[in-house]
């Protein structure tokens, strides 16, 4: 995967913020409600108006189409967006029958992990390995994938929207209280998935959080935003 580098980006609000997250690398940012957190992270992702240039590695965002770049650069907001008729909608689907087949031997014979939710649903045999794994890691089962998504709670909204956009492997992630909503186990299972992709693909994150226990807790570099500026944070 690779880093992530803002020059002279100027979102809405925020002076101009040059910063650098290495491949792998994990910065918090926070500050008071409506400092300018999310419109950070949505001028990164190239959602709102902004000047300044952000680059994935040698890959200047103003070479890439917006698509190609979201594609990369993977936004998780505050609030997610359902547009698809049931919560399976939403996810990759295998290419093949020979790999609805794959899926469907090794849900049978006990799934991935054993010691986790076992997912058997006509539905959870389209969908690619990966987004079945994401969606045991969170504590789903086969059923979630039915569902409307008016039916889902808040947390349950948040935990498959992170599961969502893993699922399309971007090489840097942008997210906004990503357990904002959660319970103490399921902010669990979110910090360990989110640790352990960041780890497996060397992903860069920046993760706007407000839990000052859970920036000490992964013990990552820190940033606060103060007066529209984006500043070390000198409280930890």
């Amino acid at each position: 995967m690779s880093a992530l580098r803002l020059h002279q980006l100027r979102p809405r609000r925020l002076a101009p913020v040059d910063l650098n997250i290495a491949a792998g690398g994990l910065v918090f940012v926070s500050g008071p409600s409506g400092s300018g957190k999310s419109l950070l992270l949505r001028a990164v992702a190239d959602l709102d108006p902004n000047d300044g240039d952000a680059l994935v590695g040698d890959l200047a965002r103003s070479s890439l189409s917006a698509p190609e770049w979201r594609r990369r650069v993977g936004l998780l907001p505050a609030e997610s967006g359902w547009w698809g008729e049931t919560v399976g909608a939403h996810f990759p689907k295998v290419s093949d029958n020979s790999g609805a087949e794959g899926c469907d031997r090794r849900i049978q014979s006990g799934w991935l992990r054993p010691d986790l939710p076992a997912l058997d649903s006509s539905t959870s045999r389209q969908l690619s390995l990966e987004s079945m794994l994401l969606l045991q890691q969170l504590g789903f089962d086969a059923e979630v994938l039915d569902w409307t998504p008016a039916r889902l709670s808040t947390g349950e909204r948040q935990r498959l929207a992170l599961a969502r956009l893993l699922a399309n492997r971007p090489e840097v992630l942008l997210l906004d209280e990503a357990t904002a909503n959660l319970d103490p186990c399921n902010r669990d299972r979110v910090e360990t998935l989110i640790d352990d992709y960041r780890r497996r693909h060397t992903a860069a994150v920046l993760w706007v959080s407000h839990d000052a226990e859970q920036r000490a807790r992964l013990g990552h570099r820190s940033l606060i935003i103060r007066a529209g500026k984006l500043l070390p944070d000198d409280t930890r």
